[in-house]
This record gives structure tokens, C-alpha cells and sequence, in this order.
């Protein structure tokens, strides 16, 4: 399913020319937000046991040196 989101400023002008042109394709829907404000706020601080732990998820290198290669001859 794609949702095709039109803000409300420009609702009026907007929605019925994309619902027309997205009749033919089921996977589509127009929809107008209808958010008010932001869903979390900028500065608030959330509690200790539901902050996000933010953290390097790259595998760290092997230390030191790695040992000569082998010829398969």
C-alpha cells in the first residue's frame, strides 16, 4: 500500500486532481494529514528506563597483524 499524503494547506487545491490520477491504481491511497503538532516533542526528555541506546553497531577490526598467506600450489 502507498499513501500518497497531501498537506492541508494544500488540500483543497491538490486532493481531488491526485485521487483522479491514482483511480486506476489500487496500491495507492490520497489521504490528507490531519496531524495537529508533532507527535514527540523536541525537548522533552523521555524517561531512563525508555531512552534509545545509541550505539556503533560496526564490527570493531582484529588487533594486530594478520599471518602471511598460504600458497595453494
Amino acid at each position: 500500500m502507498i499513501y500518497c499524503v497531501v498537506p492541508p494547506e494544500l488540500a483543497d487545491e491538490l486532493f481531488d486532481k491526485l485521487t483522479d490520477h491514482y483511480a486506476d491504481d489500487p496500491n495507492v491511497t490520497v489521504i490528507v494529514d490531519q496531524r495537529k503538532s508533532e507527535r514527540r516533542d523536541r525537548g522533552a526528555k523521555a524517561p531512563d528506563d525508555q531512552r534509545r541506546t545509541v550505539r556503533d553497531r560496526r564490527r570493531r577490526r582484529v588487533t594486530g597483524d594478520l599471518p602471511p598467506l598460504v600458497d595453494a600450489e
